[in-house]
């Protein structure tokens, strides 16, 4: 039998996914129970300590399939839109109800106790955050004048007590297409965070997919599974095939193209997303011990 990959497979040495039964011996198996994330962003560690590694971070409304809760208050499950597997609070997870209709487009958007700029924020929603939208949003919206109807109106349960989101910082949860390369752009300086997926902190391999999910493309979420998977592979030595949106991997980094020279990446030397000539960002990386780069992968 294969080797599984332990960020991905829902098995530790006291239980294990039913759906693993008959693959992996476990002393107890047990069925999903299908929760979302209420927090704008739960941490998903490790293990079950706040002060354990950050390995990634479930956005609002993201599904997680929950396999066991202690009573420190930690649920173990997995992610749904990339499969890692780990620890999160389990206050931030709230049982599971109607599908999300519209995903986050903005980097970050606010959501309202009213249809005004001017009240008072109720919280705020990352990028590739998913929301549920009013059955009546609409009706409503437009009932309520022109300046309203730039909202769209977030119905309650499923984690959210409702408000109001700037309906341009929205697409629909099935949308597709778009200029992934864009999403990246509007990142830059957000800082450099290890597990990180979120505006406020992010690593490399987030901002890739964060890009990605935002124009309705499923992405993994680390650079060796991103490496492995996204995009078609181009000849490692092809650097003059490179274009816009493309991906450039070396030993546990990623960063995307924005042209066929220019690249953008969340990194440790700038602590943030930046923007560099290809060229420089490589002569840096190997001079640091970083290596060469391992992989290209087209994204078009």
């Amino acid at each position: 039998m294969s080797a599984r990959d332990p960020r991905l497979t829902p098995a530790r040495t006291d239980l294990a996914a039913e759906s693993l039964r008959g693959q992996v011996s476990a002393p107890r198996y047990a069925a999903p129970r299908r929760m979302v994330v209420r927090a704008y962003a739960a941490s998903l560690r490790r293990a079950p300590r706040r002060d354990a590694p950050l390995d990634t971070e479930a956005l609002h409304g993201e599904a997680v399939d929950v396999y066991d809760m202690d009573d420190e208050g930690w649920a173990w499950g997995q992610l749904l839109a990339d499969g890692y597997v780990g620890y999160l609070p389990a206050d931030d997870l709230v049982d599971a109800g109607p599908a999300p209709t519209h995903r986050v487009i903005a980097p970050r958007t606010f959501i309202y106790p009213t249809p005004d700029i001017k009240a008072p924020p109720l919280g705020a929603l990352p990028l590739a955050a998913s929301v549920t939208a009013g059955a009546d949003a609409t009706a409503k919206a437009a009932a309520a004048g022109a300046a309203a109807a730039r909202f769209t109106r977030l119905a309650q349960g499923n984690g959210q007590e409702g408000g109001y989101v700037y309906a341009a910082h929205l697409a629909p949860a099935a949308a597709a297409g778009g200029d992934h390369a864009a999403v990246a752009e509007r990142l830059v300086g957000a800082p450099y965070l290890w597990g990180g997926r979120t505006s406020l902190g992010l690593d490399c391999s987030a901002l890739v997919q964060l890009s990605l999910m935002a124009v309705g493309r499923a992405c993994p979420r680390d650079s060796d599974m991103q490496a492995a998977g996204v995009g078609e592979a181009l000849p490692v030595d092809a650097l003059d095939q490179l274009t816009r949106g493309d991906l450039v991997f070396w030993r546990g980094h990623v960063g995307m193209m924005l042209d066929p020279r220019t690249l953008i990446h969340a990194n440790g030397h700038h602590m943030q997303v930046a923007v560099e000539p290809l060229a420089g960002a490589m002569a840096r990386i190997a001079a640091a011990g970083g290596g060469p780069a391992t992989a290209l992968r087209a994204v078009r």
